[in-house]
């Protein structure tokens, strides 16, 4: 029976002060757990200009050049160089203890799972090693925004942590885009969006060695997660949009109809002010659903509606804002003598005057997304 062959990958850029304890655990992993598995160590450098390559080369481990800058470049390149079936993948710093390494192979193994994520929130997390902001706003955060926009069965415990164990058949398949630090977010959106089957081990995460400068920008690479994991997520924009829009279009409706202020709750509701807002809204909520037809022209996988708009034919798409336009003119041809009636002094048709110029500017925001929609696809 062949053993497991197991690659481990280290990304790396100036870690001559880490790397050696990095390494030197790795091959205590390797003199251990030989019988059981074939195992690889690589350094996938990401332009070193300290003494990290020959540490490397002193240890025993195959060092492979990252031709593009950045974490997950780093990653990507390390890992398709790799020669083992698994991947394993953590930091140069040595903030994760590859000791444990062999407790998340195993899981990977035994469990016949595609991913095994390290665990910090699980696990021990020492003094010093993880920012209160981190621990108890950023990846709770994102943690909750991945399981609510792709999660079905399996939920992300911890979103953030770099210490992954994975089939590398499957990471292939997952086609990973990210060059920096959203690597980590990609990776679990694309494994949960291919319904991969994923587990959790405990681990235990240390402070940065001291003099060490990290390479992680909180700020910065937060929002990079933010904005990749949005990326993925047009159906978010799509669903709330759409509430946004028809509820308040109905509330808008109600206004107009009923005529006079009504009161509910405490609010004096369907009068002028009211319906100004519930125009507003409408308009937040079509344009909250455009970003999402935009971020749809991107992905393969998208609603009904998306695909409906983003295959129109050149011709019916050239019809459907000529239509649009037509229903705009017409509209404001219509305002516009309504008010000459009154000289030209004063518009003594609110409710109409609110909803009319609602429904033109919808029809233009839909028709400008529509077709920059297009453009992006075309691209």
């Amino acid at each position: 029976m062949n053993k497991p062959k197991v690659s481990f990958v280290i990304p790396c850029l100036n870690e001559e002060k880490t790397l050696p304890y990095v390494l030197e655990k790795l091959n205590r992993v390797k003199k251990n757990f030989s019988k059981l598995y074939e195992i690889e160590v690589l350094v996938s450098d990401n332009g070193s200009t300290d003494r990290s390559i020959k540490i490397a080369k002193e240890f025993g481990a195959r060092v492979a050049p990252a031709k593009d800058r950045g974490y997950g470049a780093a990653l990507d390149s390390g890992i398709r160089n790799a020669k083992g079936d698994i991947i394993v993948f953590a930091d140069a710093d040595d903030t994760y203890d590859f000791l444990e390494a062999p407790n998340l192979v195993s899981k990977l193994v035994n469990g016949d799972f595609d991913m095994v994520i390290g665990s910090r929130l699980d696990g021990k997390i020492h003094k010093g090693a993880m920012p209160f902001l981190h621990r108890y706003l950023g990846t709770p955060v994102i943690n909750w925004i991945i399981n609510l926009l792709y999660a079905k069965k399996n939920k992300i415990r911890d979103s953030n942590s770099g210490f992954r164990c994975f089939k590398k058949d499957k990471y292939l398949s997952w086609d990973i885009k990210s060059k920096g630090m959203e690597f980590a977010s990609e990776l679990l959106i694309k494994a949960l969006i291919h319904e991969a089957k994923m587990e959790h081990v405990p681990v235990s995460l240390y402070p940065d060695k001291e003099g060490r400068i990290p390479h992680l920008k909180t700020w910065r690479d937060g929002m990079r997660h933010l904005l990749r994991i949005l990326f993925y997520g047009p159906h978010l924009f799509e669903r709330i949009g759409l509430s946004f829009f028809s509820f308040f279009w109905v509330q808008l409706l109600i206004g107009f109809f009923v005529g006079k202020v009504v009161r509910i709750g405490g609010m004096n509701l369907y009068g002028i002010h009211s319906m100004v807002f519930f125009s507003f809204l409408t308009i937040l909520g079509l344009s909250l659903w455009g970003t999402g037809l935009l971020i749809a022209t991107k992905q393969p996988r998208i609603s009904r509606i998306y695909q409906l708009i983003l295959n129109l034919e050149e011709d019916r798409l050239f019809f459907v804002l000529i239509s649009g336009l037509g229903v705009i003119s017409i509209t404001l041809v219509w305002l516009f003598l309504q008010w000459q009636k009154s000289d030209y002094a004063f518009i003594h048709f609110e409710r109409e005057f609110i909803v009319t110029t609602n429904l033109s500017l919808t029809l233009l925001i839909f028709g400008l997304q529509a077709v920059t929609a297009h453009i992006i696809k075309r691209e």
